[in-house]
């Protein structure tokens, strides 16, 4: 669990009448923790840890960052749904714990509907497909040529069954040809450094994980997902660009808490997300992460939930994928 702390001690009473006088009036009087459902030193960690060094200050106590990894998020969320609703625990995830995973188990563990309340969207993100250093293409074209005379099935790494990057690699099967086998993984950078290794074909992942593998040019980023090319990696052209349309989905990240969590914490929280992402160097530091700087009230969020999820619904369920 990684600490952040406050740049400078406030204190953390808030101000005398603008709630009803109850026990979140002194919130927060301890650290508060974001569970983060992905590996430490991924895309998401960094995010968070990048908007809860300004939280921290503004909030008067440490923001403990806390990655738990596993099961495209089921791990981390299900903590945060069954944590105690008292304003200490806070989760920060990808739009799959609500658009991908109701439709793809059969069972979960948690209703992310009604366990986890809405507080705000921080980002939209943004992915890309990498392959090593020296494959024999660089561009979707020639790995789809490649693919197809491989002979053998292609195997392409996500963070978990369900993920954008499993679903979309199902799409890869539709349109490049070929054969393809998913290989799940406890987030992008394990995955990441199996195809430099040359264990993995290829893998989906985020510009944070994957320009530290540029750099060290062990992995080569071939297209990017999303419908314009990200601020993160700007020639890196898009699938649509390179002639492959559909892989253009929405992507975000967004915060949540415990089903119960009094209102005034929550309206709180909201306050203080959007004053950490308005920064101007929290931004930069999120662009260039590959992610767009958002925010949000708890109803917009709620709103984008009801909007995005049927459509990830019918992808899942065009592709077949399902975990029991």
């Amino acid at each position: 669990m990684i600490a952040i702390r406050r740049r400078t001690v406030l204190g953390a009473t808030l101000v005398a009448g603008a709630f009803p006088v109850r026990a979140q009036d002194a919130w927060p009087a301890k650290p508060v923790r974001i569970v983060v459902p992905f590996n430490a030193g991924g895309a998401i960690d960094a995010l968070v840890r990048v908007i809860g060094e300004p939280m921290a200050a503004k909030l008067g106590q440490q923001v403990l960052v806390d990655p738990k990894p596993g099961a495209n998020t089921i791990v981390g969320s299900e903590i945060v749904a069954k944590a105690a609703p008292d304003g200490y625990t806070f989760l920060i995830t990808t739009n799959s714990t609500h658009t991908n995973n109701p439709s793809l188990y059969a069972k979960l563990p948690f209703d992310p509907a009604k366990d986890l309340v809405p507080i705000s969207l921080v980002s939209l993100g943004s992915i890309l497909v990498c392959a090593k250093s020296d494959a024999p293409f660089s561009d979707l074209k020639g790995m789809a040529a490649w693919a197809k005379g491989l002979g053998r099935p292609v195997t392409y790494g996500s963070w978990g069954i369900g993920s954008s990057g499993h679903l979309y690699g199902l799409l890869f099967e539709k349109m490049l040809g070929g054969q393809w086998s998913h290989v799940p993984y406890r987030g992008d950078v394990p995955a990441l450094q199996d195809v430099g290794n040359g264990t993995l074909d290829i893998t989906w992942a985020s510009p944070t994980s994957a320009k530290t593998q540029i750099a060290a040019n062990r992995v080569k980023p071939i297209a990017a997902a999303g419908a314009a090319r990200g601020a993160a990696m700007p020639d890196l052209s898009t699938f649509a660009e390179q002639g492959f349309a559909g892989f253009d989905l929405r992507l975000f990240v967004a915060a949540y808490a415990p089903a119960g969590t009094p209102a005034p914490i929550i309206a709180r929280m909201q306050r203080e997300i959007a004053a950490a992402v308005a920064l101007p160097d929290v931004r930069e530091k999120m662009i260039q992460q590959g992610q767009t700087p958002v925010a949000s009230t708890p109803d917009d969020l709620a709103a984008v939930l009801t909007r995005e999820t049927p459509i990830w619904a019918e992808l899942i369920k065009a592709s077949g994928a399902k975990v029991e």
